[in-house]
């Protein structure tokens, strides 16, 4: 007990001690100079003046791809190439042209079932190489583009069959190599999918043996919860749809760069912060927990995999899955994306702070991480195997649709890096079989 005591007081001091102040000219008071952690990277990442980035993940050649979520984009899913460019990946041909994004089916809006292209890719995640499988790509396509009237009012097309989908696209040869799709009782026609995590162990409850694919449908709508993938059987069901703990938080108003955030869509009323539920999700290095939690939720929950991996043939299995979520209490702000490292670590954006925090399963903590006054909507986040955390800045809640359509975002967007505490790297654990 003693020693476990003396590791938190350890922890704790660590973190005070990132928290630096200065003086500034003009004043005798003590000021919060906005950073603190590890020095944040700018130069030779990558900058965006054309499409706002929304998902990151970077390959273990440095090649960086990034998504962007679709109205009028010329595509979704690309390759940097250079500090100012990206290009089409994997290619141009395999990203719908912003006229085949939508249609209608009696008047109803629809996006695209076309399950052979790109849609609207919302995240990305990267799964190293072994013996039986190339290092891989994943993206996941929402199938839901965002369009606009001709008010220039936003709306977004329900999902069809075909349309939201996985994909795993091998980095050896740039080409996709299996596509995983949805029925309609899992993938509702207001899902959104959001975010993606995999465990490839082959000994896995109640899997098939070759891995499992645990994503979030984060529905705006408000039907949220996690959808499983056997990777081998290819079958697919949900799990704690309409929990308390996957709901966003109806009446949270958050505040960026010191401003409280109303959501402001033309042609619609004022509401309160952000409609989407569940956002971010990180496995522990084991694979035994996973971690999450709503985009406008300041509390941070896990659940047992093995409630989510129970097959729907067990009538019990929704029942148990609700009974064993698990609450680790207010984490100090609203959370985005989330990320993990091999300390075990699971990082969370948090956009109210220009920061990024971990939660440490060894102590039960929060922690700070890193704090910089250019992280101005951390969106999306990927450990590479060179130490460091990247992490995509798009400046988010100043985007026209949020905004009554006015864009208040000023150019670059921007790819920031910086290191990782106790040597951390990637996570390797949870891939190598």
């Amino acid at each position: 007990m003693a020693a476990k005591v003396l590791i938190a007081l350890l922890s704790a001091s660590l973190t005070a001690s990132q928290v630096t102040f200065q003086n500034s000219t003009g004043t005798r008071l003590r000021v919060d100079n906005g950073t603190y952690g590890p020095p944040i990277e700018e130069t030779n990442i990558h900058l965006d003046y054309d499409q706002w980035p929304i998902g990151i993940a970077v390959a273990s050649d440095g090649r960086i791809f990034t998504t962007y979520t679709r109205g009028s984009y010329k595509y979704t899913l690309g390759l940097v190439v250079n500090e100012t460019a990206e290009e089409p990946y994997p290619s141009a041909d395999l990203n719908l042209p912003p006229d085949q994004l939508n249609t209608t089916w009696n008047g109803i809006p629809f996006g695209s079932s076309n399950a052979s292209a790109f849609i609207s890719v919302q995240a990305i995640y990267i799964t190293p190489a072994t013996s039986s499988r190339p290092e891989t790509l994943w993206a996941i396509d929402t199938g839901r583009p965002t369009v606009h009237n001709a008010q220039g009012d936003p709306s977004m097309p329900y999902a069809q069959p075909g349309g939201p989908k996985l994909v795993a696209i091998s980095l050896s040869n740039n080409s996709i190599y299996q596509t995983y799709t949805f029925p309609a009782d899992v993938h509702y026609p207001d899902s959104y999918l959001n975010d993606l995590r995999f465990d490839f162990n082959p000994n896995l409850s109640d899997t098939s043996g070759a891995g499992i694919a645990y994503l979030v449908d984060s529905s705006n709508e408000g039907r949220p919860g996690f959808i499983m993938v056997d990777l081998g059987a290819g079958t697919t069901w949900r799990r704690l749809t309409q929990d308390a703990s996957v709901l966003r938080g109806a009446t949270d108003i958050p505040s960026y760069q010191g401003q409280p955030f109303y959501l402001r869509q033309s042609g619609m009323p004022i509401t309160t912060g952000q409609q989407e539920g569940l956002d971010g999700l990180q496995l522990s290095l084991d694979g035994s927990r996973l971690y999450y939690s709503p985009l406008s939720q300041r509390t941070l929950y896990s659940i047992p995999t093995a409630n989510l991996r129970t097959p729907p043939s067990d009538p019990r299995a929704e029942v148990h899955a609700h009974a064993n979520v698990s609450s680790h209490g207010g984490r100090g702000g609203d959370a985005n994306g989330f990320e993990g490292d091999s300390n075990g670590f699971v990082y969370q954006l948090m956009p109210e702070h220009n920061a990024i925090y971990y939660f440490d399963p060894a102590d039960g903590l929060t922690h700070g991480f890193v704090r910089d006054p250019r992280i101005i909507w951390p969106d999306g986040a990927s450990v590479a195997a060179d130490g460091y955390v990247y992490v995509n800045v798009n400046q988010l809640p100043y985007q026209p649709d949020w905004n009554d359509g006015v864009d208040g975002r000023t150019y670059p967007g921007a790819v920031l890096r910086c290191k990782l505490p106790g040597n951390g790297t990637k996570v390797a654990s949870l891939y190598e079989y």
